[in-house]
């Protein structure tokens, strides 16, 4: 269950009291979702004005958590990455994603590379409800299609390199509910071998691979645990920032992330601490970096963490 957030921390910022200033936060044009994956994270900027009831609805599944720790059931080479709509269990097999009631279709903008679009219904121009998907190539056929697939964001940056990567993992058929899922193992075994996704409404785009945002209170990161022994991405959330900066990890975000990086975050059972080597901090657009920030499991019943220390 997503942790409720508390009041903008100043008094994070305050801890830190030689931050090194990065750069301004450049201007967007409409919210901004980071999607993190077993194979990299990517930036949606969304069509807030052109598609409103859609981005809405997207919005709605986003800040309910219902995204975080689903998998990517479908994918067509050279055509769309595709998700959304399910989760897995252990022994239990597909746990579908819960759908809100269906968005009225506000296509507008064409399903170029790049673009991201609702799933709906054959036949039912306004049936779209979780599933979503990003296009790999120009798929302009769509735009002529069940009345238009609505268009309601646009990947950023780099952000199409993940989305081809994805594209170039093997697929496995299992029904409806993995029509052509990608897994990222060397052979597939069960559900865990899917590629996992999780998404964040953040202020600022931004690639580097750990991210703190003070107004929001959240931290996306990826970590090493026990020297490599699991390579795992998912967020946290503020509890408190006075007198210490306490975070909890948000369980169902926690992903299996296929590779390493430098610079990856890593965890130890040993001492139970979580050690960033270097951390980008956006204030209120203005970015800032420390560097070598470590936190203390501090409840491990909760997944808490507590601020211990970091170099100026």
């Amino acid at each position: 269950m997503l942790i409720g957030k508390l009041p903008p921390n100043r008094a994070f910022i305050a801890a830190f009291v030689s931050f090194i200033v990065l750069a301004s936060s450049p201007a967007v044009a409409g919210t901004l979702v980071r999607v993190s994956t077993t194979i990299g994270d990517y930036t949606i900027e969304l069509l807030d004005e052109s598609a409103p009831q859609t981005v809405q609805n997207f919005l709605g599944y986003v800040n309910r958590n219902d995204y975080n720790g689903t998998y990517l059931h479908r994918v067509v080479n050279d055509f769309v990455v595709q998700g959304g709509g399910y989760g897995f269990q252990l022994f239990v097999g597909p746990v579908d994603v819960p759908q809100g009631a269906p968005v009225v279709n506000e296509f507008g903008a064409s399903n170029v590379r790049g673009t991201v679009a609702m799933a709906k219904l054959d036949g039912q121009p306004d049936s779209a409800t979780n599933q979503w998907f990003v296009n790999l190539a120009d798929n302009t056929s769509l735009d002529t299609t069940n009345g238009g697939f609505t268009v309601f964001g646009t990947v950023l940056g780099n952000g199409m390199i993940i989305l081809d990567a994805i594209d170039d993992l093997p697929v496995v058929a299992l029904g409806a509910k993995a029509s052509s899922a990608p897994y990222w193992t060397e052979s597939f075994e069960n559900g865990l071998d899917f590629v996992y996704m999780n998404a964040e409404v953040v202020e600022r785009f931004s690639e580097a691979p750990h991210v703190y945002e003070t107004n929001t209170g959240k931290l996306i990161t990826t970590v090493s645990v026990d020297g490599g022994a699991e390579l795992i991405s998912l967020n946290f959330d503020t509890l408190s920032s006075d007198p210490e900066v306490i975070l909890q990890a948000n369980t169902k975000s926690i992903i299996p992330r296929k590779e390493t990086f430098q610079d990856i975050a890593t965890y130890s059972t040993t001492d139970n601490r979580l050690r960033i080597p270097s951390l980008e901090i956006n204030q209120n657009g203005n970015v800032f970096l420390l560097s070598n920030v470590v936190f203390v499991l501090s409840n491990t019943e909760l997944s808490q963490f507590t601020l211990e220390s970091y170099d100026q």
